[in-house]
């Protein structure tokens, strides 16, 4: 279930050090204002204790009980709050374990907490991060921890800021932000970074490319579309210092001719402390059931 589908069930990556509050906190806000249930998400992975010669079954083992007692009390409070939740908690390969999550509760959007202080910090090949943008069929949030201070920190009633960005996954961004935006009663900002021959030739790429982007004006909410001159990493992070948004959407490119984290959407990632969410394209989650059906009945 997607933004534009009701998002009946958020996934909440969770961890025991309190980095995850931010992000938890943030759900809570979109759970109540769509109705959904959160799933509270925890993996262990034995290989991160692999140098335990003597007894790592009982290490896990023990690490497994403190994770589900603290995960428990979290979700009695959801609960208490009129909020649905439950938890997962799983051993094995963090990234793969979340998008297992994601698939078998058929989530619309999993939330991950981030250090903060610059952004995510450099996405590396193999990170969670970089994964889940990767592989997850749902949109993915990055909540920095410190997301809610410093000089970056959103307005009160912040806009919603999308990222202008022709791809694959265009249309699927467009109505996540549109969603947003009519859901909480804000502006939706669309940030588009113009190229060096466009501002040469004194074109402003705004004016009849709304429409083009599917971004309606139709009165649900406000829509204001704004140009930037310069890389688009750059001109967003100018855009988002200038207008402090509540988050910014982003469409991924899923396929690339060259390997690792790269991209308007990692580089935003890593230099951004607004709540980031990538939305994949729609085909990719298409595809990624027919695989499923196709390994199993359906």
């Amino acid at each position: 279930m997607s933004f534009t589908s009701g998002l009946k069930t958020i996934v909440v990556a969770t961890d025991l050090d309190g980095r995850a509050e931010a992000a938890l906190e943030y759900a809570r806000k979109l759970a109540v204002a769509y109705g959904s249930r959160i799933v509270l998400a925890h993996g262990l992975d034995p290989v991160d204790y692999a140098s335990v010669l003597s007894v790592p079954g009982k290490v896990l083992s023990s690490l497994t009980e403190q994770a589900r007692t603290i995960l428990d009390q979290m979700s009695a409070d959801l609960v208490r709050e009129g909020i649905h939740s439950h938890s997962e908690i799983r051993q094995g390969e963090v990234a793969q374990m979340l998008v297992d999550v994601v698939r078998k509760y058929e989530a619309g959007l999993i939330v991950i907490g981030t250090e903060g202080k610059q952004g995510a910090g450099p996405i590396l090949v193999g990170s969670v991060a970089e994964q889940l943008v990767r592989l997850c069929p749902c949109p993915v949030l990055a909540v920095a921890a410190d997301y809610n201070a410093g000089a970056f920190r959103p307005l009160p009633g912040g806009p919603v800021m999308l990222a202008m960005e022709r791809n694959d996954a265009t249309a699927e961004a467009v109505a996540t932000a549109s969603s947003l935006a009519e859901v909480f009663h804000r502006t939706l900002i669309g940030v588009h970074a113009r190229r060096p021959e466009e501002a040469i030739a004194f074109l402003n790429p705004v004016v009849g490319t709304r429409e083009q982007f599917g971004i309606e004006s139709d009165g649900r909410f406000p829509v204001r579309c704004i140009v930037k001159d310069g890389k688009p990493g750059d001109a967003i992070v100018e855009a988002i210092g200038q207008y402090h948004p509540s988050v910014l959407v982003i469409g991924v490119k899923r396929t690339s001719e060259t390997p690792g984290p790269h991209g308007t959407a990692f580089t935003l990632l890593a230099r951004s402390r607004v709540p980031v969410l990538c939305v994949p394209p729609a085909e990719k989650i298409i595809a990624r059931e027919s695989e499923t059906c196709a390994s199993a009945p359906c």
